[in-house]
């Protein structure tokens, strides 16, 4: 029986090849995934363990909160050692570079971090020196390149307080083995320089050269952890690690995605062919084969497919992971990489999946194959799974129920719970039940979409129209079996953008109806403050109609930290409109009053019409608690009124400024009037509302894309299936193909019979995942929060319909190349 297979692989090559490409290109990606994310592991680990060679000892806070550093008395008695030759206390916080355009550059400040010059110097050096004095700073490579700045030039940085300070650049370094270095741009200062700069009192790492173990254990003390050079490195290699972890993780979700439909195309697949071999199998058993022979037969057939499969998937994964990491690496690489990598743990594990997901997928129609008797042999049948179709009761119920299920679960998590993340979950668990109710009725689908796919083509396409319509149909299973897989991909996609366009709507609306301005003014680091004399000149410009400050404190109530803040009295009710979900706004504008948002009122005793007492640098201060307010006005915490935050805690500069223009003021010249007023403040960065929409959009968008394209392979697998589909039908219809050429039906025709027949499978596919992607993307849009807008993208889903119509449309080419190849008087002679 194992020599029967393997002549029947042997000839049959194309078929091999077309069962295997599936599992190839879901193996590919699994493969792609681990080479990427262990050759960034591996370049990671060598990075830092030649970084960590300089270093004999290191000494780390216990604590993982950055905020809790060794204080500079540990750094004295380490430093006072006994065989101690040098040691080097890391400072890192913010301080950030002015470009030339007299702004600090980018949208979060530039990482200050300490540079030493001896022999713990763990950066390299491209150009110039490390800095040595007050007045001396390093720029990262990448940052300089970006900005315009070389050795030599002088560059305005400010510290903690936003104030300016002039430097001389001595060097350029690549500070490769600090990750936030490598995002945010860095600069670099002496020790002392590098604290005056940041504000920092305490230290994140203490190098040290020389001395012993014991010795700095001992004199750094038990909140401390000392590593060696080779463990330090290990430990960061770790940590850095982390990212690749994530990576690992989102990418793996995608290939999991992969391997299901790579599954439907080989189960359909397989169950062609049995149906395909009836009498084949018949013939087997009327010699003597038994029917775990057959079963065997099958198996083993679906083993060499899915082994042949999986060991060109790790190659095509190899080279995928390769060329990932050409868009990887490069000077502004957030992570450090290595070269391409290939473990023994990923080929082993893409050689099981891709085994095991073909004989898990082959088991059904395997079975099937044992069940034909072997009188079957002496009948000439028509083309399995034609003829009338019936889905079964046990099926309708199965589907019926599995339909109600995710209704229920969907309209529970959708309209009846509270919104946020265990709404979504419950959409998300009721999309997979109603998919798998799809799945099982989906036969009895094909017909009524298929003739509504087929409509157009069917009335204007003549003959092959007709014909392709009917061929497309004629087999109910076997369509919705090539068409789900294709769903599974579509319905993701459409998922993704109506959720999308959703987020885009939602925050769109809360700007426009809650803080209708059109600049915000703010530092680079959000807990940063600007001056009180920008708002006043502001003011002053005669293009401007309100400006909007927004202050916040930090204080606390019964010992735990909360944010109080304010805004300006005039702009509240006008300017600024929150979504009062408890109380009225008039009602906390009233001395002694304040307003929470959701989170804060649902903590115990923090409720509407409650007092709490809130400690204040002036002394504890009751506050009655007399509204709530909802989500997207840019306010947060506590809000509390304009004169009573300022007897609370003082003069405080405002945190955020907010500027409505005057009606008629052209764009560019209110544009024009804000920077100007901002232009003596190098921290002072001008936000337009429709940049802030733009970057909203954009960052949206590229996530979209992200998404788009690694569902893509998804979609690539399920056309494939199409191909896989056409390509079998072609073979057990060449009688019927010659005998329609025979009667008139040209070449042309031929193929495009073929091509339409594969357009309405597509579109049956496509079809129903852009019908389950919007309804269920309109239910994890009211799952997300109370005030979530749904909006969708028309041009978007039509699109993707549009785009798997043509797809299906190509990937029936060669199927119908072959047919119309074929001889009208050998394809009337074959059996």
């Amino acid at each position: 029986m194992l020599r029967t297979t393997l002549a029947g692989l042997r000839a049959h090559k194309l078929r091999l090849l077309l069962t295997a490409a599936a599992i190839t290109l879901g193996v590919g990606f699994i493969a792609g995934t681990f080479v990427l994310t262990d050759s960034m592991n591996e370049g990671i680990g060598k990075t830092f363990a030649r970084s960590a060679d300089k270093v004999d000892f290191a000494v780390v806070p216990k604590s993982e909160d950055p905020d809790e550093g060794i204080a500079p008395t540990t750094y004295q008695k380490v430093g006072a050692l006994p065989g101690v030759t040098d040691v080097h206390g890391i400072v890192k916080g913010e301080a950030a570079l002015v470009g030339k355009d007299g702004k600090a550059v980018g949208d979060f400040p530039t990482i200050a971090i300490s540079v030493p010059s001896g022999s713990l110097l763990r950066y390299d050096v491209d150009k110039g020196r490390p800095p040595s004095g007050g007045d001396e700073t390093v720029l990262d490579g990448a940052l300089a390149e970006r900005e315009g700045y070389t050795v030599g030039n002088t560059v305005t940085i400010l510290d903690a307080d936003n104030r300016p300070h002039s430097f001389s650049v001595v060097g350029l370094v690549d500070f490769g083995i600090d990750q936030e270095a490598k995002v945010f741009g860095a600069v670099g200062f002496d020790t002392p320089t590098a604290l005056a700069m940041t504000g920092e009192r305490t230290y994140r790492e203490i190098d040290v050269a020389g001395g012993d173990r014991p010795s700095i254990e001992a004199a750094a003390g038990p909140d401390t952890r000392v590593h060696t050079g080779p463990e330090l490195g290990a430990a960061l290699a770790k940590s850095a690690g982390a990212d690749t972890e994530i990576i690992r993780a989102g990418l793996l979700i995608f290939a999991l995605v992969a391997m299901l439909v790579s599954a439907l195309v080989i189960y359909n697949t397989f169950a062609i062919l049995i149906a395909q071999r009836m009498r084949e199998t018949a013939l087997l058993r009327c010699v003597g084969a038994t029917r775990r022979q057959v079963f065997g037969g099958v198996v083993a057939e679906s083993a060499a497919v899915g082994l042949a499969g999986s060991l060109l998937g790790i190659a095509v994964g190899t080279g995928l992971g390769a060329a990932a990491l050409v868009g990887v690496a490069g000077p502004a690489a957030a992570v450090p990489v290595g070269a391409p990598s290939l473990t023994p743990r990923t080929i082993v594990v893409g050689l099981v999946v891709g085994v095991a997901v073909t004989v898990l997928s082959a088991l059904a129609p395997a079975r099937a194959a044992t069940r034909v008797a072997p009188v079957v042999a002496l009948r000439s049948d028509r083309e399995p799974g034609s003829g009338r179709f019936r889905l079964g009761r046990a099926r309708t119920a199965v589907a019926v129920l599995l339909g109600a299920a995710g209704l229920a679960i969907g309209a529970a998590g959708s309209l009846g719970m509270a919104k946020g993340q265990a709404a979504m979950y419950s959409v998300a668990l009721a999309g997979a039940v109603f998919f798998l109710g799809v799945v099982a009725a989906m036969p009895a689908l094909v017909r009524p979409l298929g003739r509504l796919a087929g409509a157009v083509p069917a009335r204007f396409g003549g003959v092959p129209g007709r014909l392709a319509v009917a061929n497309a149909l004629r087999a109910p299973r076997r369509t919705a079996t090539t068409t789900i897989a294709l769903t599974v991909g579509v319905g993701l996609m459409s998922l993704f953008a109506v959720v999308a366009a959703s987020g885009k709507a939602t925050a769109a609306h809360q700007l426009a109806e809650q803080f209708p301005v059109e600049f915000q003014l703010r530092t680079q680091n959000l807990d940063g403050r600007l001056p009180q004399a920008l708002a006043e000149g502001l003011r002053e410009r005669p293009e401007v109609a309100a400006v909007v400050e927004i202050r916040r404190q930090d204080a606390r109530i019964g010992g735990e930290e909360v944010e109080v803040g304010t805004v300006t009295r005039s702009a509240l009710g006008t300017v600024v409109n929150p979504e009062m979900e408890a109380g009225a706004l008039g009602a906390a504008l009233e001395p002694g009053t304040a307003m929470v948002d959701q989170a804060t009122a649902e903590r115990p005793g923090q409720g509407v019409g409650r007092t709490v007492q809130v400690e204040t640098p002036r002394g504890p201060v009751p506050l009655r608690i007399a509204a709530v307010y909802g989500g997207g006005a840019r306010l947060q915490g506590i809000i509390v009124p304009e004169a009573d935050f300022t007897r609370y805690f003082g003069a405080v500069d405002p945190s955020e400024i907010f500027v409505k223009t005057r009606d008629g003021v052209p764009a560019p010249a209110a544009r024009a009037a804000v920077d100007d007023a901002a232009k003596p403040y190098p921290a002072a960065k001008v936000v337009s509302a429709a940049e802030f929409k733009e970057t909203m959009t954009r960052a949206i968008d590229t996530i979209l894309m992200i998404f788009a394209g690694l569902l893509g392979l998804a979609i690539v697998i399920a056309l494939f299936g199409i191909a896989n589909t056409l390509t079998l039908s072609v073979v057990e219809r060449t009688r019927e193909s010659a005998l329609l050429r025979a009667l008139g039906l040209t070449r042309r025709q031929l193929r495009r019979m073929l091509a339409v027949e594969a357009l309405v499978m597509a579109v049956i596919g496509a079809v129903t995942g852009v019908v389950l992607g919007i309804a269920f993307g309109w239910a994890a849009t009211n799952a997300m929060a109370d005030d979530s807008r749904f909006a969708l993208p028309y041009l978007q889903v039509t699109g993707y319909v549009l785009l798997a119509g043509a797809a299906g449309t190509a990937a029936a080419v060669l199927p119908a190349r072959r047919a119309a190849r074929a001889s009208i008087v050998e394809s009337l002679a074959h059996d």
